[in-house]
């Protein structure tokens, strides 16, 4: 624990750090595709999905739902063993698209599936606000009892007219109640934001870290707003770039600190930015920076400012 009260001599409350606390040792997260739809896609909400949504641009290639879970949980420790030869444990991580959008017995049979993999300790499940009720919650209440369970929640913006704007099919208050309920199941919960939403301001976004520090958080993602090829933004960016407020990597940087230094410093930050293949990247142009290094740079300019996580909270 250093001066700021984070371990690891960071400025932040650190998601490897947190895991080392949590488990003692390295534990990877392996992505799942099984299959899942999204109500927004499939008629159950709306059809045509999220504006900005292209899964094939963050998927990995051993994900293939025609693989079964277990299948592609072995190939995913295959995958990972030259990075993270220290891994002995595993995290499923269900990604691709909604992640509880099915019936009870086939989200008990597949998760259960993942669990029984050897070195599988875990699930992180993610998901929409929408796609989560009563019966689904207490059966992962019963998982959490004997694993590390997580839920994470896709909230993208705490503005509806931004939900709206991009077609998320439900409101911010949605993901309130859904986090509220999830976490007083004492299942851990995560969040996704996106930075750079066409129609929100600079101040908009930093007006946020307010909101969302009221919820029952466990961890936050942050992702810088990207136009992926194939997708109905990237259609709508071509026609009206003036709309969008996308942001170099020097601006996303000074964002994200300030930001941070109004969060709520119990979050565990699991993420600073996102990245996807180039050739899904239609903007901004990050040339070749990765997400390690916009992380290292963040961190560089928490320093230079002298501030840390929730120093304006």
């Amino acid at each position: 624990m250093n001066s700021f009260g984070f371990r690891g001599g960071k400025r932040y409350n650190s998601y490897n750090e947190y895991f080392k606390e949590t488990f003692g040792a390295r534990v990877q997260k392996l992505s799942v595709d099984a299959g899942f739809s999204c109500p927004n896609r499939d008629g159950t909400v709306g059809r045509g999905g999220c504006t900005y949504c292209n899964n094939d641009a963050f998927n990995p290639s051993y994900c293939m739902p025609t693989k079964s879970v277990s299948q592609q949980l072995t190939e995913g420790k295959q995958f990972h063993a030259w990075r993270y030869r220290r891994a002995t444990s595993y995290l499923a991580y269900f990604q691709a698209f909604s992640n509880t959008h099915a019936p009870q017995e086939t989200l008990k049979r597949l998760y259960e599936e993942a669990l029984a993999v050897e070195g599988v300790i875990g699930l992180v499940i993610g998901t929409r606000p929408d796609c989560v009720d009563d019966q689904k919650l207490d059966y992962l209440a019963t998982l959490a009892q004997h694993h590390y369970i997580m839920v994470e929640y896709g909230i993208e913006s705490v503005y509806d007219k931004t939900l709206d704007l991009i077609n998320r099919g439900h409101t911010f208050e949605a993901a309130e109640k859904a986090l509220t309920a999830t976490a007083s199941r004492g299942i851990k919960t995560g969040a996704h934001l996106i930075f750079g939403l066409p129609g929100e301001t600079t101040q908009m976004i930093l007006d946020a870290a307010a909101i969302v520090s009221r919820l029952p958080l466990t961890t936050i993602k942050f992702h810088q707003l990207q136009i992926i090829r194939g997708t109905a933004m990237e259609r709508h960016f071509l026609s009206d770039p003036g709309s969008y407020n996308l942001f170099e990597p020097s601006n996303y940087i000074e964002l994200v600190v300030s930001f941070i230094e109004r969060l709520n410093p119990s979050f565990v930050v699991e993420r600073f930015s996102g990245e996807a293949p180039p050739r899904y990247v239609v903007a901004p142009d990050w040339g070749l920076l990765r997400a390690d290094e916009t992380s290292r740079r963040i961190e560089k300019r928490m320093e230079e400012r002298e501030t840390w996580q929730g120093r304006l909270f």
